[in-house]
């Protein structure tokens, strides 16, 4: 018997629960469909959330009332903001996370959603219209769900063959099998598809590691939290170790690394550059002598994988017996012993050009990718993908048009933009250098940024709702009071603040960006620090930065008129005049939505977009 859902998720990985929660939130009538549920919110590999431009996404899906920073905030055992010396655009939240703490947080997330399920099935299959939209799912044992979207997070799950030297074995991650038949599905679509690669290390059993003889890798003193709605974190916190490699272990590996699965030929898929195996650092790196391992607690020593060790650095895919060899020679790990070699995965993946910028497939209307699928590599892109794919599943299934995120709005726009108008030859990775308006996609900022829009949307529940109208209240009165508050100069210089003696009165604003310390605030205006901690990071931030911002936001509103140049549904530039071959065929592929996206397109000429603008206005003239 048919089951009917207005959206169905296959996967219960990082994508998957975000886009089932989304869609749910959105009033759809939500199917998570999974393998199996008691692996929902599993951490597959490093077991760690955040980071530099990761930690940006993470605080962006939290804003849009998303699971991922509450769960990482419930299962945080080492935070730290990363690049705190520096600029505010480029710090980045980051958290070691108990395993199993993050995953019965996921769940437990899920189960408080109203309008979500949760089924165990490997889907094989999928219902299809004459028209070619999609219309459900159909398990490989037969059971069929029938939906209005369907969102497939499938992970490292298509085809998927995990590999150790040369022994390889179809599987997703260890232990549980591929998605073969949806693999097979997806290439008879006529979608263009390739293979990536992606890597972990060996799991070492903590007792047996050195520690003693390491230098340590202690967390902030006072943890900040990924989620608005968290009030504090209540875990204990633990410290890491740091070792690194060495010239003794580096031969070994180049003595062995013909029998890696990646160079002995077993892989053909690209791997992550920004995130290499230890095989990959030493051959493209050959000229370094060391490289830096973090030794992370997979969780707390009382809790289930208490005992293991997660040696960041130091992925992949040699023989167990090379890997061990290899390990002996690190310093600290003279004795270590391997519960679990690391090894490395390949998979099938869709060039995310063959999706529109909301990441539903321009060839089947009503089926959404998200996650690795779509050629990204990281819980946190594919966290940030499942989001937005699944509210426009609800969306698609109620009937409402398709939303969307400019590159000015949010990294997550940056992403779903890069990967759609410029497809991937390697595992995408968020950086914070890939976006052009760092200083107003802040980690920081990301709740005035975003939170409204998911209002908009329909994505944000009433509690978010509640503590982001309440910043915002705060945040404006404080901006201002700052604003009307001022000093002529004499008073500025007699409380520390360095000011030419012109006769101009400066306000509390003016002078916030001047970086001025608390000692200097308390003298002249003492109940700015009265303020929440929230609201006087903000508006400091705001006025250190403004002469930047006023730039970066006058440039971002130049890009949101050229994205509402939009081009005519089902265009042909092959009909375009004055477009050379080479043009049309790369428009023709990726097929841009709008002005903005067409000028990202790698190797676009000038007079190529005055000729599409030409013809787009000629044809709506006509």
């Amino acid at each position: 018997m048919d089951r009917f859902y207005d959206v169905i998720v296959v996967g219960g990985g990082h994508a998957g629960c975000e886009a089932a929660a989304a869609a749910a939130r959105c009033g759809a009538r939500t199917l998570l469909l999974t393998h199996h549920k008691s692996t929902v919110g599993a951490m597959s590999c490093n077991p760690a959330i955040g980071g530099i431009g990761k930690g940006h996404l993470v605080r962006e899906i939290d804003a849009l009332d998303g699971i991922m920073g509450r769960a990482a905030d419930r299962a945080g055992i080492h935070f730290k903001l990363l690049n705190r010396s520096k600029g505010p655009a480029v710090q980045g939240p980051r958290a070691q996370a108990d395993r199993m703490l993050y995953k019965q947080a996921v769940q437990d997330l899920l189960a408080e959603t109203p309008l979500l399920d949760c089924a165990e099935g490997a889907a094989g299959d999928l219902l299809c219209a004459e028209d070619g939209s999609v219309q459900g799912v159909v398990c490989e044992d037969g059971t069929t769900y029938r939906a209005g979207a369907v969102v497939l997070t499938t992970g490292t799950f298509l085809d998927g063959v995990i590999h150790i030297g040369h022994k390889s074995k179809p599987a997703g991650r260890v232990g549980e099998q591929p998605a073969v038949a949806l693999a097979k599905r997806l290439r008879n679509l006529g979608l263009i598809m390739g293979r990536l690669k992606t890597g972990t290390p060996a799991r070492l059993v903590k007792d047996s590691i050195d520690w003693a003889s390491l230098a340590e890798d202690k967390g902030d003193d006072h943890p900040e939290p990924f989620s608005r709605l968290t009030q504090a974190i209540t875990n204990p916190q633990m410290v890491c170790g740091i070792t690194a490699t060495n010239q003794k272990t580096h031969d070994i590996i180049n003595k062995y690394l013909h029998l890696s699965a990646v160079y002995g030929g077993a892989i053909s898929g690209r791997g992550p550059r920004y995130c290499p195996s230890i095989e990959d650092k030493v051959v493209r790196f050959a000229e370094k002598t060391s490289h830096q391992i973090f030794l992370e607690p997979e969780a707390l020593p009382e809790h289930e994988g208490g005992h293991l060790i997660y040696p960041n650095g130091i992925s992949t895919s040699l023989p167990a017996d090379v890997q061990e060899e290899m390990i002996h020679t690190i310093p600290g790990l003279e004795h270590a012993i391997i519960a679990q070699p690391g090894y490395a995965v390949e998979y099938d993946y869709v060039d995310p050009r063959e999706l529109t910028a909301s990441l539903e497939l321009k060839k089947c209307p009503n089926l959404f990718l998200a996650g690795q699928i779509n050629g990204t590599t990281g819980y946190e892109e594919a966290g940030a993908q499942g989001l937005l794919a699944g509210v426009n599943a609800a969306r698609r299934a109620g009937g409402q048009e398709a939303v969307s995120l400019d590159r000015g709005k949010a990294y997550i726009g940056v992403m779903v933009d890069d990967l759609t108008t410029q497809g991937v030859s390697e595992p995408y990775r968020m950086f914070t250098s890939r976006a052009e308006y760092r200083l107003t996609l802040r980690a920081d900022n990301a709740d005035m940024r975003l939170t409204q829009l998911g209002i908009d949307w329909g994505c944000v529940g009433k509690e978010r709702k509640s503590v982001f109208e309440k910043d915002c209240c705060e945040i404006r009165q404080v901006s201002e009071k700052a604003e009307q508050e001022s000093w002529v100069p004499n008073v500025l210089v007699q409380s520390g603040v360095k000011v030419a003696l012109d006769g101009r009165r400066r306000t509390l604003l003016e002078i916030l960006g001047y970086s001025i310390t608390d000692d200097v605030i308390a003298r002249l205006a003492p109940w700015y620090l009265s303020a929440s901690e929230r609201a006087r990071h903000y508006v400091t931030t705001e006025a250190r930065y403004k002469g930047y911002l006023v730039r970066q936001r006058r440039e971002i509103k130049q890009l949101e008129a050229e994205s509402e140049i939009r081009f005519p549904t089902g265009i042909n530039f092959s009909d375009v005049g004055g477009l050379s071959a080479e043009m049309k065929e790369r428009l023709e592929r990726t097929k841009p939505e709008n002005f903005s996206a067409a000028q990202r397109i790698p190797g676009i000429t000038p007079s190529a977009l005055v000729a599409i603008l030409a013809h787009v206005r000629q044809r709506v003239a006509g």
